[in-house]
């Protein structure tokens, strides 16, 4: 009988320990099993930099238009006796800026509706649903289009008598020709022109030159000469002078980016 019970407490000890041990070795194995990673496919890459950019005011914009359209002003202005103040007003006043939606989607800066246009339509709500607008491959077609449509109809041929510089006399014209119904339209294009000094490209010198006088005018007179070093970038010598790329590109009236050695900028002291 003791016996027995002996053979049973040992063989009872011996199962207890086998799975306790086994136990543990699955608890071990367990432990070790490995958690996915998660990745962030949202998160910026290693060794990019997201910079933040700053919101542009209306006022922005503006000189930002005035920046790529005034050397297109200036080149009607010679071939058509339209003063280029009156055509850049026009064009802001028109597109928004440039940001209007049927400049964006039809580069018409001058809401030329169609009119037995051969050409490319567009249709856009204005005065009525779906009116017929005009479109162009490139604004500088719409400015020339905006030249032609003044000197080609005999109401605005009285314009044309005009002194080059009398940016009020072409405003006021305008509207007593019928180019606009808004009693206000002379008076906005007046206040463009003085307040972005726009009847500084109804002269004989170049955009880039008007540009830097401007600056300087603007409260940016200590400005001197930069030549471009190997190595430079736009951005870089912005940077370097407290400036955003927008403001260097509209005091030395680039288009662009590009800049090469030995090139001069101006800049400010």
């Amino acid at each position: 009988m003791m016996k027995a019970a002996f053979k049973f407490l040992t063989l009872f000890l011996l199962v207890f320990t086998v799975s306790c041990g086994t136990g543990k070795k699955a608890s071990k194995r367990s432990s070790k099993k490995e958690v996915p990673a998660v990745v962030d496919r949202n998160a910026p890459r290693e060794g990019k930099t997201q910079v933040p950019s700053t919101p542009r005011t209306y006022s922005d914009k503006i000189e930002a238009y005035i920046h790529e359209y005034a050397p297109i002003a200036q080149e009607e202005m010679q071939l058509y006796k339209i003063p280029a103040s009156i055509t850049l007003a026009q064009g802001i006043l028109e597109s928004g800026a440039g940001e209007g939606q049927l400049t964006r989607r039809a580069n018409n800066h001058f809401g030329i509706k169609c009119h037995g246009w051969s050409g490319q339509k567009v249709y856009h709500d204005d005065d009525e649903r779906q009116e017929c607008f005009r479109k162009y491959k490139d604004p500088k077609y719409s400015y020339r289009d905006h030249s032609l449509f003044l000197a080609e109809r005999k109401r605005y041929a009285a314009l044309f008598d005009l002194d080059i510089q009398d940016y009020k006399g072409w405003a006021r014209g305008l509207r007593a020709a019928g180019y606009a119904t808004d009693r206000k339209y002379p008076d906005k294009l007046i206040s463009l022109i003085e307040r972005y000094q726009l009847y500084l490209y109804d002269g004989d010198a170049p955009a880039r030159e008007i540009a830097y006088s401007a600056s300087q005018s603007a409260g940016n007179s200590s400005t001197r000469e930069y030549t471009v070093q190997q190595g430079d970038t736009l951005y870089s010598i912005a940077k370097r002078h407290n400036l955003t790329v927008e403001q260097l590109q509209k005091m030395n009236n680039l288009r662009g980016t590009n800049i090469g050695i030995g090139q001069t900028l101006y800049v400010p002291q």
